[in-house]
């Protein structure tokens, strides 16, 4: 049973309460995100996972597992089996989030005015690289049809309107953010409201990289994923070898944990992208790494 709401709390996270004195002070000295942001880059090895993808699809299914799905599962998993990673800093205080989410852009059409669409997921600690697998490709194919969400729609509704109108209702709804009082429709669907943010540059042939994040919502991880390509890997003789690979970018919000325990979760997600059968298992099983 989830715990009992109270004073202090948000609708999307419990306020932390007992803090060590540095976490407290932090936020209030240094209140905003994009003042406190980390970039870590990490390089996967991908021998391992295009031969798990090659088993995964054997049998034809009509939607393909693919290595944006894999990534997406082993985020969900360090979200969930490390818990400084799904918290957020908002009005200068430390809330624990209530779920565990992620959120991405989903291109239309693959040409220079193609339209873009926000996809939105809920994890439950149950959910399984499967059951995550099919629920981007209904996330997917709902946003390359014609609809919209709540999100989508105040923004187009914000554009229509007089200029200095919607400045003035953007600086009201920018209030209403700081303090936990937006309203659940638009909480739902914003990719700023999401544990994660990710962005697939490798399906647009770029290179990974920094990305920031964003004083509006609550986003504090965000993931750019590169190009899938062959780059020197060397061992311990200092001897070459050629391999699939993928460089991934996480800007995170460096108030939350210590460099330490940043490590230990880098070291867990390298552990399940290149041992991908563990992802097989539920979101809430221990891993020994």
């Amino acid at each position: 049973m989830a715990d009992k709401r109270r004073l202090g709390d948000r609708k999307d996270g419990r306020l932390l309460r007992d803090l060590d004195a540095m976490h407290y002070i932090v936020p209030i000295i240094y209140p905003n995100r994009c003042d406190n942001e980390a970039f870590i880059s990490e390089r996967i090895d991908l021998t391992n996972v295009n031969a798990f993808l090659e088993r995964k699809n054997s049998e034809n299914p009509e939607y393909k597992y693919n290595l944006f799905q894999l990534i997406v599962t082993a985020l969900a998993r360090i979200l969930t089996l490390r818990p400084k990673m799904n918290r957020f800093i908002a009005n200068k205080n430390i809330y624990q989030r209530n779920e565990v989410s992620a959120s991405f852009i989903v291109k239309k059409l693959f040409a220079d005015d193609g339209a873009e669409a926000l996809a939105f997921l809920h994890f439950k600690d149950n959910d399984t690289l499967d059951t995550i697998h099919e629920a981007i490709y209904k996330r997917v194919s709902s946003c390359r049809g014609d609809g919209a969400n709540s999100t989508e729609d105040t923004m187009e509704f914000l554009n229509k309107i007089p200029r200095f109108l919607s400045k003035f209702l953007l600086s009201v709804l920018c209030f209403l953010d700081r303090h936990g009082w937006i309203p659940q429709s638009i909480i739902s669907s914003d990719p700023y409201y999401a544990s994660a943010v990710l962005t697939n540059l490798g399906s647009i042939k770029l290179h990974s990289g920094y990305h920031h994040l964003t004083n509006w919502g609550t986003n504090s991880v965000f993931v750019a994923i590169g190009e899938k390509k062959l780059r020197p890997f060397y061992d311990e003789q200092g001897n070459i070898t050629m391999k699939d690979s993928i460089d991934l970018g996480l800007t995170i919000d460096e108030r939350l944990a210590d460099g330490y325990y940043y490590s230990k979760t880098m070291r867990l997600l390298r552990k399940l992208l290149e041992n991908p059968e563990l992802l097989e298992q539920t979101l809430n099983t221990k891993v020994d790494y």
